[in-house]
Formats: structure tokens, C-alpha cells, sequence
């Protein structure tokens, strides 16, 4: 089966279709192409179960409908024999429908729903789970897969390169922090961030590492001179597979509900996700074994499916009524205090 996957949202939601693709491989013995937005096509690199990338600049260079035209007629000349669409924009919808492929599947609750062959029921579970579902038409949707990536050699030489220009030597244990988002009012204030840097230095033994995308640099080094010495900066330094090539080496990720969060779990790394404005029941939290996760119960949450650029009622509690002490206990659960330094005294 020569199959087209669809998935042009961000870096994690790219994550969260790896296991589908990984099914689709193996179930159904078909050569996977996937379409993904440019800043997302680097994670998908040296993935066994991913064939080929395609890259579609949606905002840029092939924006507009003389983009998607473009790119349909070069996947009509490929002949797929099926889509699936996970992505629930009426864009992907039209690029499959135009491009002929003949089985479409795609979720009911998209907006081009109407384009699609097989329309698949949104459950409430997992978005890893809720994907699978996408292959019914065909096999009874498998469980037990979990997302994955595959940094190579180079990927990582190019983390310790980084560690090395911090004097971090292979007996050190790392820790680090996802301090951005898209959405503002996802994202954990910056203070608590710094306070917990120095907390998990101090407590833990660990160095911490924090981690972006080049948007999320000033935030971070903003972060790291709150926090002191101990903390590198590596957003904007390196590519998504060579992030992941370093969580891999973190012991914990602390991490708003971002797409960094999703791709330390691939990489088998315990995240700690903070959670506000959306919930984990929308099927975003970071899948599989030891995760934890930080909200505030209130009566105006969920607020957003994904977050906003301001609170609707002025308040942001969801994030702000989250302390320091709260994040730290469950980050000791994780790392422990063995490596902990002595307490600092009021003078030091």
C-alpha cells in the first residue's frame, strides 16, 4: 500500500503520529510519505517507519490555494492508494480530495470532513490511541504502540558538543525545563521557572538544561540569568532531533503543555507537564509509563483547546496558583535527593 500521512500542526503533534505510522508500516505493509509543516520535517529523519517527508511551507512559499494545487498534483502523480488525515483542517481534507487518492480517512470533527471516503468518530481518549482508530477501515486499530524517534550519531555528538562548552561530564546528571508555548497562557510564569532551576540544582544535584525553539531563546537565557550558573541554554542551539538526542540524557523533563514534552517521552525521558488552561483529557499529555502532571483544579478549566493569548477572565490562576514547592515534589519523586548538596544558609 503506497499510504499518505497527514499532519501539518506542531512539533508534537508530528510526535503523536509516529506510532500510527509505525502501525501503517507494519500492519499494513505499506511505504508511508508524511506531510509536515518544515520546522517539523527534522524529527521524522532516519524514522523506520517513515519512507519519506514531504514539507509543506503552508505559510510560506506554498501558501494559498496555488500552493495546495501544487502540491496535490505532484501527489496525484505519486498514486497513493489512501490518506489518513489526523489533521482536522479543511486544507488537508482538499489536499487529499485533489490529489485522487481514493480512501480518505479522516475524523468526523474536521472541518473537511465532507471530502473523506471513511469518516472516523473523535473519541475522548488519547490523541496516540485516537489515531490508531484511523486505520478501521482496514484493521481492527492496534494498541501498545508509543511514539518514537531516532536521533543518530550525529545528532547526539552535536548535544555533547553543547554539554562540552558547559563543562558537563558524563558522570553528571541533567534535568530540564520546557519553559515556552505557542500559547501564552500555557506557559508557567518565568520566575518559578528560574526559582525551580535553582531548586533542582541545589536539591538534586543536577544541571539543569532548558529547552526551545530559536522563538524561545531570550525567554530561556532570560531564565538561565535568573537562575545562575548551572543552567545551560539550549534553545535555539540545536534541531529537534539533537533536542532529542539531549533529553534523552535528562533524567526529567519539567515542561508546560508543549510539543518538547511529547518528544522527551519518545525518548522514554519522565516528564512533569503543567497543565492550565487545557487538560490532559483532551488527549495531549505525554503517553506512557511515569509521567506526572501539575494542575490547578478550578471551575473555569478547561478554558481553551489549546490555549489562548490571554486568560478570559484576567486572572491566568490556572498557572500562577502552581508553586515552586508543588513542581519540586513531584521532580524529587522522580530524580530523589541523593545528589543533593548540602542546604544553602541565609548567607550563602
Amino acid at each position: 500500500m503506497n499510504l499518505l500521512l497527514i499532519q501539518t500542526a506542531f512539533l508534537g503533534d508530528v510526535v503523536l503520529i509516529t506510532p500510527l505510522a509505525q502501525a501503517a508500516h507494519e500492519r499494513l505493509d505499506a511505504r508511508v510519505t508524511v506531510v509536515a509543516r518544515p520546522s517539523a520535517t527534522d524529527l521524522l529523519r532516519g524514522h523506520p517507519a517513515v519512507d519519506e517527508v514531504v514539507a509543506y511551507d503552508k505559510y510560506g512559499a506554498a501558501r494559498g490555494v496555488r500552493g495546495l494545487i501544487t502540491l496535490a498534483r505532484r501527489f496525484r502523480a505519486s498514486r497513493f492508494d489512501a490518506a489518513l488525515i489526523p489533521h482536522r483542517s479543511v486544507r488537508s481534507a482538499l489536499l487529499v480530495r485533489w490529489a485522487g487518492i481514493p480512501v480518505r480517512a479522516g475524523f468526523e470533527t474536521s472541518a473537511g470532513r465532507f471530502l473523506f471516503t471513511h469518516r472516523i468518530p473523535y473519541r475522548a481518549v488519547h490523541e496516540v490511541e485516537r489515531n490508531m482508530d484511523l486505520l478501521g477501515p482496514w484493521i481492527t486499530p492496534p494498541s501498545g504502540y508509543v511514539p518514537s524517534l531516532y536521533p543518530d550519531d550525529a545528532d547526539r555528538a552535536e548535544a555533547d558538543t553543547l554539554l562540552a562548552q558547559h563543562a558537563v561530564t558524563p558522570s553528571d546528571m541533567l534535568a530540564g525545563i520546557a519553559p515556552g508555548s505557542v500559547w501564552e497562557t500555557k506557559r508557567w510564569l518565568p520566575d518559578r521557572f528560574a526559582q525551580t532551576a535553582r531548586r533542582m540544582a541545589r536539591e538534586t544535584g543536577v544541571r539543569v538544561v532548558l529547552f526551545g525553539g530559536p522563538e524561545e531563546t531570550a525567554l530561556c537565557q532570560s531564565i538561565a540569568r535568573q537562575a545562575g550558573d548551572a543552567v545551560i541554554v539550549a534553545a535555539g542551539r540545536l534541531a529537534p532531533l539533537q533536542s532529542a538526542a539531549l533529553v534523552a540524557r535528562c533524567t526529567v523533563l519539567v515542561s508546560n503543555d508543549t510539543g518538547m514534552a511529547h518528544i522527551a517521552a519518545a525518548m522514554r525521558t519522565p516528564v512533569i507537564g503543567l497543565f492550565g488552561p487545557t487538560v490532559p483529557a483532551f488527549g495531549f499529555g505525554p503517553y506512557g509509563d511515569g509521567h506526572r502532571i501539575v494542575e490547578q483544579p478550578l471551575p473555569c478549566r478547561p478554558c481553551s483547546r489549546h490555549g489562548g493569548r490571554a486568560c478570559p477572565i484576567g486572572t491566568h490562576a490556572c498557572m500562577t496558583e502552581i508553586t515552586v514547592d508543588r513542581v519540586m515534589s513531584e521532580v524529587e519523586t522522580i530524580v530523589g535527593t541523593t545528589h543533593a548538596s548540602p542546604p544553602m544558609t541565609p548567607d550563602a
